[in-house]
């Protein structure tokens, strides 16, 4: 869908972004400790004097000073996140009508909520949603041309800011991660996962910011770009900072050097992250301007969990014993609530070399969707594998898609217009695989030309929604020798 960032990409092969903003606000009074977010409200002047200088050193998109802004962070500091993001967006905007260039795109700039999602901490996914969502509405009642979620460490949190995002505005959405010199975030994150991931949830711009500096970012950005049909966004420090003085290491000149290079890896925006300034960006203008970057090859298949990737190519083994058909003692499980029957049940199979795990609590008596989202969180809590959401129930199948941390499969759809209609949609908007089963209401037809018929009706569906064709897995249903 054509948004203002996807036409200022059109029209540029580089779109700059700006660099760091508690670096310069330091510069203007900004003490240790203090918060950017409460500056702004006593300074304004001083944020606008900053975003001028980046406009000035060739930023095409200004980040407003909003990265703290939620109500969790702003607890007990006398104001509240409509508050600090109305205060931003007027001093970029004074800034941006003050410029006598190109006038730039303001997005609103949000950054972690500081606390760990569960398992690993208290905040619940949904509690997440609902303070990013509150950052958005007041984003985007305030006119913001799009949406920056930067410095996520958890692929958990960055999926319910999305989420958000698409769900609440209409608001174009680039997220970056932060990620350690092995290519994982502190959460363990991969940096292919949350390509995939962030891709599928319908993002239109992704990579990584803070973290390193380039020359060290540079096999992630590759990694992430070999993942990934979207364009990509590199914000880099300015090297390593000196623990005597805070001082970062990379002049401007040496910075830009560094990050001209990503331009071999498809780097479409570009900006710098602590430690940068406006001579950083000015220097970053000059060096990508002789430049073009590199066409990004399509990326091969694959499921996901936040840590494993698996291509979808070739064979691979599927645990299909979290099923209650014909198993009394999980049917048991499932009416008493005995989670750890079914983390026990998921360890053995991987134990066992499953490669995926099919998951479905279906059966009368239970809450389906509430226990398919408390299934969901406590394997992934446990396994790395990526999982398989079985269930005809699409509210189901939606409560495990929206609490699975990854890129899985739905089991299943067949050919019948209403199971499509219904499933399809669902599997769109979490960027999952699908299996297609070749039968419909009639049931399974005994000749393969027929079963070709239903596979072909359920491939122009699943184009139709905008799942693209490699996601979809036709399950042939190929009946016995010795019955039919």
């Amino acid at each position: 869908m054509e948004n203002k960032l996807t036409r200022l990409l059109a029209r540029k092969p580089f779109v700059l972004l700006d660099g760091a903003m508690g670096t310069m606000l330091q510069k203007e009074g900004l003490k240790p400790g203090e918060r950017p977010e409460l500056f702004v409200l006593q300074h304004p002047e001083k944020v606008t004097a900053v975003h001028r200088q980046y406009l000035e050193s060739g930023s095409n998109i200004l980040y407003t000073c909003t990265f703290g802004a939620s109500r969790r962070k702003l607890a007990n500091s006398g104001t509240d996140p409509q508050t600090v993001i109305r205060a931003a967006f007027a001093a970029a905007r004074q800034a941006a009508d003050g410029f006598a260039g190109e006038r730039p795109l303001l997005a609103l700039d949000i950054g972690p909520i500081g606390e760990m999602l569960y398992p690993a901490g208290m905040l619940r996914f949904e509690e997440a949603y609902a303070l990013f969502k509150e950052q958005l509405l007041a984003g985007a009642e305030l006119g913001a041309d799009l949406v920056v979620f930067e410095t996520m460490t958890d692929l958990g949190e960055l999926r319910a800011a999305v989420l958000a995002a698409k769900e609440c505005t209409n608001l174009p959405v680039v997220a970056t991660m932060t990620f350690e010199a092995g290519g994982r975030t502190f959460t363990g994150c991969s940096a292919a996962a949350m390509a995939r991931t962030i891709e599928g949830l319908g993002a239109d711009a992704l990579g990584v910011n803070c973290s390193l500096g380039p020359d060290a970012l540079l096999p992630i950005a590759r990694e992430i770009a070999a993942s990934t049909s979207l364009p990509l966004v590199v914000k880099a420090n300015a090297g390593l900072p000196d623990p005597r003085d805070g001082s970062y290491s990379l002049t401007p000149a040496l910075f830009a050097q560094q990050m001209a290079a990503f331009a071999e890896c498809g780097m479409r925006l570009a900006g710098g992250c602590c430690g940068t300034t406006p001579a950083h960006i000015a220097a970053l203008r000059d060096a990508l301007a002789p430049l073009a970057p590199a066409p990004q090859p399509k990326p091969a298949p694959a499921f996901c969990s936040a840590t494993r990737i698996l291509p979808a190519g070739g064979v691979h083994i599927i645990g299909e014993r979290l099923n209650p058909t014909g198993k009394k003692q999980f049917q048991q499980a499932l009416l008493d609530g005995d989670i750890d029957y079914i983390l026990d049940q998921g360890l053995e199979q991987a134990g066992a070399g499953a490669e995926l795990l099919d998951l479905n609590v279906g059966m009368p008596g239970v809450d389906e969707p509430a226990l398919m989202r408390q299934a969901v969180e406590e394997l992934q809590s446990v396994l790395s594998l990526p999982l398989q959401i079985d269930s005809s129930d699409p509210a189901a199948i939606e409560a495990g898609l929206r609490a699975f941390h990854g890129v899985g499969i739905v089991n299943s759809v067949n050919g019948d217009a209403e199971t499509l209609e219904k499933i399809l949609p669902l599997v769109k908007k979490y960027g999952a695989f699908v299996v297609g089963l070749t039968l419909d209401s009639a049931g399974i037809p005994k000749t393969a030309a027929e079963r070709l018929a239903i596979a072909r009706r359920i491939l122009d569906a699943a184009l139709s929604y905008g799942i693209p064709r490699e996601k979809v897995l036709i399950d042939c249903l190929t009946l016995t020798v010795s019955a039919q």
